[in-house]
């Protein structure tokens, strides 16, 4: 008979028969998710700082997709180990769905929340949701038709950890709504603590209370269960009260209840104590779970003295993200890392001398990685300089990095010396123990030397002693951010708290000491829109979502700095925050005159070559009236990379996905019913020209996630413009966020052809290449210095995709001027129009007089038809006779045909 002990398993082990124990051996739905997530975490840390909410991507990535996964799969292994139910309760089949499920909601979520799709949260959460409280409901099935036995109290915990998970998805789906504080800040309260308190504490402590001894390898404590008994009531009820005294808006009842918390805990750790006295911890796996144990308590404490310390909850907010740091790294992550370190190897099985084979690998340098990751984790959360806390965090990012590798090693190991063993036991006398050696596996000498008396330990503190001294510098002297060259660092720092609102940083100016380190805390008090913060050197933080908050840690400050929001045209709005160093001159007085107007840029000038294989134009035909009064139309703003120009790209934002968005036909009564969905990283709304509506609630601007019906009566004829209304308007209408409404005349004769040409001017950035291409300058556009004119968002399209007509056919060109800043004067070469109607007026119509007409002039947010019929076939280019526009893009082709 094997047990899980390498320790005390003296018998020959005998392969189980198939499908008795249905834990054992390989299943990839088991074993690689928590790999993968780790991995997707470690690659989004060190390459993913520009992915939006990327803090939040990797905190969720070890939380929601690691450590979730891990307490799905280790609850269901031990609750059978417990119970001692029969294979057939809750089989690998039902195990195999409820991963699935976990694993797909886990995506959506992480898909969801950092691109603002809500509904995409939404689902996930409760896919996640509801594979968890599946698990629950099979634990309980396991636990009715158990035999009586001991620990049955682990199963409870379990249950009321399955309990938890639901309700804390739901306060993060509605934290996904971006509420304004304070109750962003509560929200978010109580979603971690039923899930960090509840769902992956509630579960860690129902497990350890017989795993730890058995990793110790020493006996465990009489009075273990009786321990965990008492402590699971104290835990549940203060995890559901501090939740609700978030809630509720009482720190002092959050404060009381996870202090009550930490009192179970120590409580329930009683039982730990023994086991730990008879065998202290030198393993990798029992070091590091102690460690994960201590930065759990201290996370606790610490979060119950933020709380009452804070004098509201966005202060409590402010402080949050170290908090989630030391959760997630220092106590979650790194318990994952020390049970899968002791149970890989005994869950694939194969015998005492398999099960060495892989314990051996994760004692490679054990010393140095849990010296590395602690100590990191400490120093990342101090308040150090930002090249030291970067640092740090590379330590624990190498040090996190490394068990990946020493997993695989460690399987394959464990594989290969059961294989030999097997093949021994099945060909001949050779005892298992030979024949793993003539494999190459050897005895591990797992627990011989203390841990702590280990070379590595020391050699590890020096080493982090060491890039500390590297990181804070040698000699007295730093160059510091600002204008001067070098400073001496005081050694002091200074910590300002900075608000962004509307289009403004509050305070607009902070005052820092020379020498001292600059730390500022941005908080995004805005409801609509994200913001972020740039200092000039690069110091930035990421863009924040509505109620987010960040720490930008700017180092040693020489001289004045300027700050500012990245967010297409934010800083031409007015987002600026200086920086004064006492004694000295302002930031924008130590650069002398500046304008932000545009200058000279290798990006303009007329477009030349063609436009990139596979390009489709955007089809300019006017979409066929229809019967129905009552139009219901989505439209959804994206952001996407588009080809603007021969060569030339620029990220727009759209309609729909393209730039001008879907053209809406209608008649002179009809009622459109408009539902806005933003899935932007930014804050958008729309404004249709075509209805008259009080702008206060329909025009509001729509955060990320967020949507909006706008419902409106087309009462008068004509083209309209509708655009996006959010400032600076001049750059959210450049970058692409306009379309067209045509409302047609009564009486309007049919025609043979209809078109839609919507004008506009396109303001590149200094990167216009294919994969990397930059949004739309702001500054040009408030500069009225455009680059490129187009047609339907496009320059030169109709030139190689051009308008189709036959002669004789009567041709009707729709034309709107979507600027936002230049006219246009729309001429067609070679033709001459019967028919003009502008601005809801007709201007000219055939049969009433022997005149015609040569162009349509409109300015901005203007629009208008022209008609004409071709003679002869041909070629005939249409432009905007504002030659200097059609120089810039502004032209194309109609090509008559006999």
């Amino acid at each position: 008979m094997t047990t899980t002990d390498p320790q005390t398993t003296t018998a020959t082990p005998q392969r189980p028969p198939v499908g008795a124990l249905p834990g054992r051996g390989a299943w990839a739905l088991r074993d690689h998710p928590t790999t993968l997530w780790l991995t997707a975490a470690l690659v989004v840390a060190a390459f993913g700082r520009a992915l939006p909410a990327a803090d939040w991507l990797v905190v969720h990535l070890v939380l929601l997709g690691a450590v979730t996964h891990a307490v799905m799969v280790w609850s269901t292994h031990f609750a059978q180990a417990l119970l001692k139910t029969p294979p057939t309760v809750d089989g690998r089949r039902e195990q195999g769905r409820r991963l699935a499920m976990l694993l797909l909601g886990s995506f959506l979520v992480l898909v969801g929340v950092p691109t603002g799709w809500w509904w995409v949260t939404l689902a996930g959460a409760v896919t996640a949701a509801a594979a968890v409280a599946w698990h629950g409901a099979q634990l309980w099935r396991r636990l009715r038709i158990a035999l009586p036995g001991r620990f049955r109290v682990t199963i409870r915990y379990y249950l009321v950890a399955a309990a938890c998970m639901p309700v804390g998805a739901t306060f993060g789906v509605l934290l996904a709504r971006h509420p304004a504080d304070p109750w962003h800040t509560r929200l978010l309260v109580a979603h971690s603590m039923t899930m960090a308190l509840g769902w992956l504490g509630l579960t860690v402590a129902g497990t350890l209370v017989t795993l730890w001894p058995t990793m110790l390898r020493a006996r465990m404590d009489d009075r273990a269960e009786s321990l965990s008994r008492q402590a699971l009531p104290v835990l549940t009820l203060a995890v559901l009260t501090a939740a609700a005294g978030a809630l509720l808006g009482s720190r002092a009842l959050t404060s009381t209840a996870l202090l009550a918390y930490a009192a179970g805990l120590g409580w329930w750790a009683r039982a730990l104590l023994a086991p730990a006295r008879r065998n202290p911890p030198r393993r990798f796996a029992t070091v590091s779970a102690s460690c994960a144990l201590a930065w759990f308590v201290a996370s606790v404490v610490g979060v119950a003295v933020l709380v009452a310390r804070a004098t509201d909850w966005p202060q409590v907010g402010d402080g949050y993200d170290r908090v989630a740091a030391a959760v997630a790294v220092g106590f979650a992550l790194q318990l994952v890392l020390a049970a899968l370190s002791h149970l890989v190897p005994s869950v694939l099985g194969g015998g005492p001398t398999a099960v060495r084979a892989g314990l051996g690998w994760f004692e490679r340098a054990a010393p140095t990685r849990v010296a590395a990751l602690n100590l990191g984790l400490v120093l990342w959360l101090l308040p150090l300089p930002a090249a030291t806390r970067v640092a740090a965090a590379v330590l624990v990012g190498v040090s996190v990095a490394a068990f990946l590798p020493l997993t695989v090693l460690a399987v394959l190991a464990s594989v290969r010396s059961r294989r030999a063993a097997d093949t021994a036991a099945d060909t001949t006398d050779v005892p298992a123990a030979t024949a793993a050696a003539q494999a190459g596996v050897t005895r591990a000498p797992l627990g011989e030397r203390p841990f702590w008396s280990s070379t590595q330990l020391p050699a590890a503190v020096s080493l982090v002693a060491l890039v500390v001294a590297a990181s804070l510098g040698l000699g007295g002297t730093a160059t510091g951010a600002g204008t001067g060259d070098t400073v001496t660092p005081t050694g002091h720092t200074t910590t300002v708290e900075v608000a962004a609102n509307g289009m403004a940083f509050s305070p607009s100016a902070v005052t820092v000491p020379r020498g001292d380190r600059l730390v500022i805390r941005l908080t995004n008090r805005d409801r609509t829109t994200t913001h972020d913060l740039v200092l000039a050197g690069g110091h930035r933080t990421p863009r924040l979502a509505p109620g987010a908050s960040a720490t930008l840690d700017a180092g040693v400050v020489s001289g004045p700095l300027e700050g500012w929001c990245s967010v297409v045209g934010h800083r031409q709005m007015g987002m600026l925050l200086q920086v004064i160093v006492s004694g000295d001159v302002s930031p924008a007085d130590a650069a002398g005159p500046h304008d932000h107007a545009a200058t000279a840029n290798p990006t303009s000038g007329p477009a030349t070559g063609a436009l990139s294989p596979g390009h489709t134009a955007y089809d300019p035909a006017l979409p066929p009236l229809t019967s129905e009064r009552l139009h219901r139309v989505t439209i959804t703003v994206g952001e996407a990379e588009q080809e603007v120009a021969p060569g030339r790209w620029q990220r727009r934002w759209t309609f729909n996905g393209s730039s001008p968005g879907p053209t809406l036909h209608g008649r002179v009564g009809d009622v459109f019913e408009v539902t806005l969905v933003n899935h932007a990283s930014i804050g958008h709304s729309v404004d249709f020209h075509a209805g008259s509506r009080a702008p206060d609630d329909v025009m509001r601007t729509v955060p990320p996630g967020g949507s909006l019906v706008y419902r409106f009566t087309a009462s008068r004829a004509g083209i309209w413009m509708y655009h996006c209304s959010t400032m600076p308007m001049s750059a959210h209408l450049a970058a692409g966020l306009v379309g067209a409404v045509v409302i047609e005349p009564p009486g309007l004769p049919a025609v043979d052809r209809s078109y839609v040409l919507v004008q506009t001017e396109l303001y590149l950035g200094a990167d216009t290449s294919r994969g990397s291409a930059a949004e739309v300058d702001a500054a040009k556009a408030q500069a009225d210095a455009p680059d490129l004119l187009a047609f339907n968002g496009v320059a030169k399209q109709y030139d190689t995709s051009p308008l189709d007509a036959r002669v004789g056919e009567r041709v009707r060109l729709w034309v709107l001027d979507a600027g936002p800043n230049r006219p246009t004067s729309f001429h067609v070469v070679g033709a001459q129009f019967d028919t003009a109607y502008a601005e809801g007026a007709w201007l000219l119509r055939p049969g009433t007089a022997r005149g015609g007409s040569q162009s349509l002039s409109l300015g901005p947010a203007q629009g208008g038809f022209v008609e004409t019929v071709f003679d002869e076939a041909g070629h005939y280019p249409f432009v905007s006779h504002v030659m200097a526009d059609a120089e810039r893009g502004a032209h194309g082709v109609v090509q008559v045909r006999p």
